[in-house]
């Protein structure tokens, strides 16, 4: 008898497709998103931080560090803005790569200032310093510390002939005077490892070493002046991920009025299925503002979100997401056939999507496929706009990409979802 009860209940569950999916289908997916962002823990290759680097200095030293710099298999350095499709454009300036990393096109820029090349590092406290600038962006706190590690890592491989000279300087200047003949070898010598250190040579994996031998100035001009920084991206990364879970469930009412007979008695009068959807969009969209208005205002009055300050570029980003998402539930409720069949598919479509847009984890630390791959969600467009009003300060306009992408999205789900809902039409 005991195996006959675990036998009926194991042809239960292949019979309910919902369960099945939830039970199978939805850890085996998470599994393989989440070991696709973490698999280069494990690995020497680890994600390239995309790196500015503008060289004031414009000497020999500092072009050897230079391309050390773009030797390296961590980092993905740039000269110019687009690189890529300009190679003789204008170099980046120290402001131009200030705005850079404030419009988040890197999050970091490394200013060389005139003088490096020559005096890379001082000895004592009176000895004249030239400290290297970098500009980072708080928003990723990972790449500031790869950086500053590799840039002392770099500048002993690749300048050691300065560092020496440098050396040289001060027991020259303690020692009471080298004599010329030994002056004369030393600049021989230091003439081979100039040369030694110009062959190209197979560089080793990132070494986040925050400490070392040449001096760093780091500065966070993004977030130096907010406050809990992470809140803001949780509130509309979380916010967009229950906004998909409300609509799906609040869309699955169509499929409990086809199942009750209350849709027919609806379409018998003056009400159109494309004046039912309409109307159940202008209501999901409306409840999807209120959402995102209590969790932001929520967060501005005990976590220090400004929302103050930026609710023009709220209400635009709100609206839009709040489109995106309503279409997207009345799109699931329009397709599946059941109740039990739209909560396995909104629940294995809904968490893939915020795992992989980045509602869980921040996109910026995945590999590059991924994120390209996350602006395939809504997640990912939301998110990136509500960091654009909230973490940038970036103006009104510069939401219209973010904007355009969603309210494009809400249009074609629910041209799909009134084609697909022809099927209630005819029955």
């Amino acid at each position: 008898m005991i195996f006959a009860v675990a036998r009926n209940r194991l042809m239960n569950l292949r019979r309910d497709r919902a369960a099945f999916v939830l039970a199978f289908v939805l850890p085996v997916a998470f599994f393989t998103i989440f070991a696709a962002i973490f698999s280069g823990s494990g690995r020497s290759s680890t994600r390239k931080v995309s790196l500015i680097v503008v060289d004031e200095d414009q000497s020999a030293g500092s072009q050897r560090f230079v391309d050390g710099l773009k030797a390296e298999a961590g980092l993905s350095v740039g000269m110019k803005p687009g690189e890529e499709t300009d190679p003789k454009g204008p170099y980046y300036t120290a402001a131009s790569a200030e705005q850079a990393v404030r419009k988040g096109e890197a999050p970091v820029a490394l200013i060389i200032p005139k003088g490096f090349g020559e005096r890379p590092i001082a000895f004592g406290p009176d000895a004249p310093r030239v400290s290297l600038k970098l500009l980072s962006d708080s928003a990723d706190p990972i790449a500031p510390q790869v950086v500053n590690g590799l840039v002392q890592k770099v500048a002993m491989t690749s300048m050691p002939s300065a560092l020496a000279r440098t050396g040289m300087g001060e027991v020259d200047r303690w020692s009471g005077g080298l004599t010329p003949e030994q002056k004369a070898r030393m600049e021989t010598a230091l003439g081979e490892l100039d040369k030694e250190s110009a062959r190209p040579r197979a560089t080793a994996g990132a070494s986040a070493n925050a400490g070392g031998i040449v001096a760093v100035d780091v500065r966070d001009i993004v977030g130096e002046k907010k406050r809990n920084p992470t809140v803001t991206f949780y509130a509309a990364g979380l916010g967009v991920m229950f906004l998909l879970f409300s609509a799906s469930g609040a869309g699955g009412a169509l499929i409990e009025e086809a199942e009750s007979g209350t849709l027919d008695r609806i379409l018998s009068t003056r009400v159109s299925m494309t004046t039912l959807l309409a109307g159940k969009l202008v209501y999901l969209a409306g409840v999807g503002v209120v959402q995102l208005v209590l969790m932001f205002v929520w967060g501005a009055l005990f976590f220090g979100v400004d929302l103050a300050h930026h609710v023009p570029g709220f209400v635009v980003m709100a609206v839009a997401t709040a489109v995106a998402t309503s279409t997207f539930g009345l799109l699931l409720a329009s397709i599946c056939k059941s109740r039990m069949q739209l909560v396995a598919v909104a629940n294995l479509s809904i968490l893939l999507m915020s795992a992989i847009g980045g509602s869980f984890y921040p996109r910026f630390l995945m590999s590059e496929k991924l994120q390209r791959f996350g602006l395939l969600t809504i997640n990912a467009w939301a998110i990136d706009g509500f960091q654009k009003v909230f973490w940038r300060d970036e103006p009104l306009v510069s939401v219209w990409p973010q904007a355009l992408v969603l309210t494009g999205l809400g249009v074609l789900f629910f041209m799909v979802a009134r084609r697909v809902a022809r099927r209630w039409e005819t029955t």
